[in-house]
């Protein structure tokens, strides 16, 4: 029944951008109908993808899937929804100062063609194309056996700050260049030096853009897998520390989903993982707004 609700959506979401086109084709050249028909089945295919999860969970979401204690019988993904949050705000707010300041360095301190700039570049790049189970199977040998923090949230955090800091660095290296030279040079013409030159004026007009890596991290962060299978572990336990191990609502949703025995709960904590990042992408959408009015 839900797959042909699902096909239902991408059919009638079809045929409006269909009824659309043919509407309006006089106004209409082959590049605009290409980028039409490009959103059409994007947003076409976000919308079957949410309708298929939502109506597969929404059945099973019961009052035992948010008991304190997790069991064989209830399932319970409140610990792995409080590990989560855990996990993304340690891991982000780790990361995000390594990240914006080395961004800082790149953009406004380092010369221009410098070698020194070139490689860490290129280190970012290169790690941000690493597979997620290759930082894992790293973050396990270092973080849980060389360091001795085992299975625990602060080898997960540790692992997953690396991973998405590749990404806070170039989006908040973009985001600083896309400021004008001219808003510096108002700032050193009325007597601000550098650092107060950064902080004070470059970095409330580049904000929207180092929010937006950010969200983007947090993304990761909360859909990741393989990475934290190896580092923070599946335990099923209220975390009591960061040095216990836990598991996130991704690694729920797959070891629910990979026992066979509980598929309607993976769906429904599917879910209610989807209007997590769901509210946090409106609040961090709200924030950049915040930001956006200021600067305009």
């Amino acid at each position: 029944m839900s797959t042909k609700f699902g096909i239902l959506i991408l059919m009638a979401t079809i045929l409006i951008g269909t009824f659309a086109f043919l509407k309006y084709k006089n106004m209409l050249n082959v590049y605009r109908f290409l980028t039409t028909l490009s959103i059409i089945f994007t947003f076409g295919s976000l919308a079957v993808l949410i309708g298929y999860v939502i109506s597969k969970g929404v059945p099973y979401i019961k009052p035992s899937l948010f008991a304190f204690e997790y069991t064989s019988d209830n399932v319970s993904m409140l610990p792995a929804i409080i590990t989560t949050f855990i996990t993304v705000i340690l891991s982000v707010a780790l990361a995000t100062p390594i990240g914006v300041f080395t961004a800082i360095y790149l953009v406004e301190y380092a010369k221009r063609g410098s070698k020194v700039v070139e490689v860490i570049r290129l280190a970012a790049e290169t790690l941000q194309g690493i597979p997620s189970i290759v930082y894992g199977l790293f973050g396990m040998m270092f973080f849980s056996i060389w360091l001795g923090f085992g299975f625990s949230i602060i080898s997960g955090v540790c692992t997953v700050s690396i991973m998405i800091l590749p990404l806070i660095i170039r989006s908040t290296e973009e985001a600083l260049k896309a400021v004008n030279d001219s808003i510096r040079h108002a700032s050193f013409a009325l007597g601000a030096g550098k650092l107060r030159t950064i902080f004070k004026v470059v970095l409330p007009v580049a904000m929207p853009g180092i929010i937006s890596g950010v969200v983007l991290a947090t993304g990761r962060v909360v859909g990741e897998t393989a990475c934290l299978m190896f580092t923070l572990g599946t335990a099923t336990k209220m975390p009591d520390g960061i040095f216990s191990s836990a598991r996130t609502l991704s690694l729920h949703v797959y070891m629910l989903s990979s026992e066979g025995m509980h598929v309607g709960e993976a769906y429904a904590t599917a879910t209610v993982l989807l209007i997590i990042v769901l509210i946090i992408n409106f609040i961090s959408n709200k924030i950049a707004n915040r930001f956006m009015e200021v600067k305009s």
